[in-house]
């Protein structure tokens, strides 16, 4: 398999004051297309901030980042949003959800920034509610949904524009076992069904099991599995 994402001598520091806090340190990391990585490692470890970067939201230090062909650590602003916007579904732990938008109005949202039509659009937000188990669902508001309902239909949101890339921040850390262990079964289908590459930050061992490949992070550094 081609490598989806390569990370190259990847550092990242930012400045409190006059003082320079180091966050990651010389990154190299290689994910294949289609696979579903799990990063692991405690509260400051930088795994998020790694993340943020492979989701085009940060830049590194000094670095690169390609990501399907792409070096987007050179892009600008301007451009990284619009490589965002299609290439990145992303998969948060609070879900993100506009209260006052039914399920439908929730995953429609990135599409409105498409050049598709109206009648295009309700067949990708059809066709994302339909996978994610929640067609029956799609007239309902965010309060009238139990939590793992509404990761569903954030993880809706996040394949509606079907991206190259899911990137996946906590997605079962607000959910009860039972509603985890379902959304970690979505994505597995996610992965191995739609042949999603997917880009997982989880504290919670079980829901690492989950992917096909776990990497773990100490301080700063990937430490050699």
């Amino acid at each position: 398999m081609p490598n989806l994402i390569e990370i190259k001598d990847v550092t990242k520091s930012y400045r409190r004051d006059s003082i320079e806090v180091p966050v990651l340190n010389n990154i190299d990391l290689s994910v294949p297309d289609g696979d579903f990585l799990a990063l692991m490692g405690p509260s400051g470890s930088g795994k998020t901030t790694l993340l943020n970067m492979i989701a085009g939201i940060d830049k590194p230090s000094s670095g690169k980042i390609v990501i399907n062909e792409t070096d987007i650590s050179r892009l600008n602003e301007s451009a990284l949003a619009k490589w965002r916007s299609s290439n990145i579904g992303f998969i948060f732990q609070f879900y993100n959800l506009i209260p006052v938008l039914t399920a439908y109005e929730n995953v429609e949202l990135p599409l409105l920034l498409t050049n598709l039509t109206k009648a295009q659009r309700k067949q990708h937000v059809e066709s994302a509610l339909t996978i994610v188990g929640l067609a029956d669902r799609m007239d309902f508001y965010p309060k009238q949904l139990s939590g793992g309902q509404e990761q569903r239909v954030a993880i809706a949101r996040a394949i509606v524009t079907d991206p190259v890339l899911l990137i996946a921040d906590e997605p079962t850390g607000d959910l009860d076992k039972n509603s985890a262990g379902e959304i970690m079964t979505l994505m597995q289908r996610l992965n191995k069904e739609f042949k999603k590459t997917i880009v997982m930050v989880t504290h919670d061992p079980h829901t690492a099991q989950k992917a096909t490949s776990l990497r773990h992070l100490e301080k700063g550094d990937l430490v050699k599995e």
